[in-house]
């Protein structure tokens, strides 16, 4: 199938194939003419590399579990812990992000309390 034929049976961009082509999770063979054609398994890969990049995985990892992805779409069990790796490494990240969010909003919370007039400013306007 050609690149544009590819496109349109993944919704993905012809420029986001030729990435993945660049990156080495997609394999592609040229004709004389210089397009490039995909066997009819690339359908099927695409929506491997896309299930795992929404999983927040990065393309270096991708291409190291993309051999051991199986049809269903899970991954064999000697890839599981650099999938671990990456759920606690998010894990981490989202522990941080909370405490960041609570300090934060504790700092808006007491720079609203500081600028309302307290009940003596209210009571004691200049005329």
């Amino acid at each position: 199938m050609k690149i544009g034929e590819l496109a349109a049976a993944t919704d993905t961009s012809v420029r986001l194939l030729r990435y993945y082509e660049e990156q080495n999770l997609l394999e592609s063979y040229l004709l004389g003419s210089g397009h490039r054609r995909y066997d009819d398994s690339a359908p099927a890969v695409v929506r491997r590399i896309r299930a795992l990049l929404d999983a927040g995985l990065p393309t270096r990892v991708i291409r190291d579990l993309l051999p051991c992805v199986r049809r269903d779409g899970t991954v064999a069990a000697c890839k599981l812990a650099t999938l671990e790796d990456h759920l606690q490494g998010l894990d981490d990240r989202i522990r941080a992000l909370s405490e960041t969010r609570t300090s934060l909003a504790q700092l808006i919370s007491a720079t609203h309390a500081a600028s309302r007039p307290s009940a003596e400013t209210a009571t004691t306007r200049p005329r």
